[in-house]
């Protein structure tokens, strides 16, 4: 999910993401200056599926079928070991990624209509956003700083539903992995 994109910042937008608590001691510094989305009330995490369906879509059914999509993923190691960019972005890499792929796939079968950033990429690429919008100079400064201080190794055992309330970001539901 993102901040600085006027569209993702709409009262109503939700996305489904895994927080990573474990990594705000490595990344919080760096993304309280240079990821936007942290003053919307973005924590660290990676997004399974952002944009979700709009607030208004989401009713105690569809927060249901959302549990029974996610309850039958297992829990998950995650590492975190290196970073990787994508342009003025800089993020943690997931070693190995398919299961937060596997969370997003699942998620699509299910609501295909809401294509993984609105169908923007052709691949899904799981990922922890540290710093968005910024030049190489200073993804490379923030980049050397987080190579000595990975791995971060975070346990997966949820997927929480994140709405916007037209200015900040906040939980809705939480859903349990099996």
């Amino acid at each position: 999910m993102t901040a600085d994109d006027s569209s993702s910042s709409q009262a109503g937008r939700s996305g489904l993401v895994v927080t990573v608590p474990e990594a705000e001691p490595v990344v919080r510094a760096w993304r309280d200056r240079l990821d936007p989305a942290v003053r919307a009330g973005v924590p660290a995490h990676v997004t399974v599926l952002f944009p979700f369906l709009h607030e208004s879509r989401i009713d105690g059914g569809t927060l249901a079928a959302v549990d029974g999509v996610i309850g039958r993923h297992r829990s998950f190691e995650a590492r975190f070991e290196r970073c990787g960019r994508f342009p003025g972005i800089l993020y943690l890499a997931p070693e190995a990624d398919t299961s937060f792929r596997a969370l997003t796939e699942a998620v699509v079968d299910r609501w295909p209509e809401t294509p993984p950033f609105g169908g923007e990429f052709d691949e899904i690429v799981p990922h922890l956003t540290v710093a968005q919008g910024q030049d190489d100079a200073v993804l490379d400064e923030a980049e050397a700083d987080l190579r000595g201080r990975l791995p971060v190794v975070a346990r997966v055992a949820s997927v929480d539903l994140m709405v916007h309330d037209g200015s900040r970001w906040r939980q809705r539901a939480s859903f349990a992995l099996r």
